[in-house]
């Protein structure tokens, strides 16, 4: 079901966490398939070599990396400056970078890591980028959630605190709260030609997703994930359909497993509170007159 011959020559995308793991594979992909790709993750020489490694597979010259750090506003602001003035389109944008196992801190804008890396930051990379996707459409937006996020709770009265959530709890909000926004931007830009879906990558092999925890913990999870994980190389494939397939063009709003529209969390079909996160989000990373097209 994920295999789509489609082109994309002439389109622009972006995949974040596109150094390593399944966004190197996506990038790969959509390389293959002619595209602009512009990987982004915070370390400058995984990106040099992901993007060596892209060309050369797929004889795609047309492959970019750019440094974005999404737990620093500063950096996301920094990358989101320098793509809407060098791009003159954005096509696709693949929301794939996030990160298990942080630590229990806040970063230095004040927020949680791991809300930060696995959400905030994605939430305005994603907003300041809008104006380039919505004069680019059709576009689409692809954002990697997880299964934690049915067990997820959001009060935004609190979820920057430290010492509230465990590992798996901070997980699993910042995997909600990225589906929810998800489904806001659907209903804000239906028929604008910007669509918004979700994709769940399940368990994959190979990847840096555990590298952040340690001990017992990190050897069970990595036993675990050797066992019944997915090869990383089919969760690109999914992610390829979702961004290159014809029939995705004026899907919205869904959620995606294995190439399949998936159950969704039902607090994605609350309105009221969908919109209570946008604007709860929008305080929090402290949109400015000047960024807010919103308005």
């Amino acid at each position: 079901m994920c295999d789509t011959q489609s082109r994309l020559d002439g389109k622009v995308a972006i995949v974040t966490g596109g150094s390593s793991g399944i966004g190197f594979e996506a990038a790969k992909n959509l390389a293959y398939r002619g595209a602009r790709v512009i990987i982004a993750s915070r370390n400058t020489t995984k990106l040099i070599k992901a993007r060596n490694r892209i060309q050369s597979v797929t004889g795609n010259k047309n492959i970019v990396h750019r440094v974005l750090d999404l737990g620093s506003l500063k950096s996301v602001r920094n990358f989101t400056d320098f793509t809407i003035k060098t791009e003159d389109r954005l096509d696709v944008l693949v929301n794939n970078a996030g990160a298990l196992g942080l630590s229990d801190r806040l970063t230095e804008d004040g927020l949680n890591l791991t809300m930060q890396v696995n959400y905030f930051g994605t939430f305005l990379l994603t907003y300041l980028l809008l104006p380039l996707l919505k004069s680019s459409a059709p576009s689409r937006i692809i954002n990697g959630v997880a299964v934690a996020m049915y067990i997820g709770h959001l009060d935004f009265d609190h979820w920057n605190d430290v010492g509230r959530y465990t590992t798996v709890q901070a997980t699993a909000n910042s995997k909600l709260a990225m589906d929810l926004f998800s489904a806001e931007l659907s209903r804000r830009f239906k028929d604008s030609g910007v669509t918004s879906n979700t994709f769940d990558p399940y368990i994959t092999k190979d990847t840096d997703i555990l590298n952040n925890m340690e001990g017992l913990s990190k050897n069970i999870s990595q036993l675990f994930v050797d066992i019944v994980g997915q090869p990383k190389e089919d969760v690109g494939k999914q992610i390829a359909m979702l961004a290159a397939d014809p029939d995705m063009e004026n899907i919205s709003g869904k959620h995606y497993k294995f190439c399949r529209e998936w159950i969704n969390h039902w607090l994605a079909y609350e309105e009221d509170f969908t919109k209570q996160l946008w604007d709860a989000s929008k305080q929090v990373v402290n949109i400015t007159v000047d960024e807010d097209w919103d308005v």
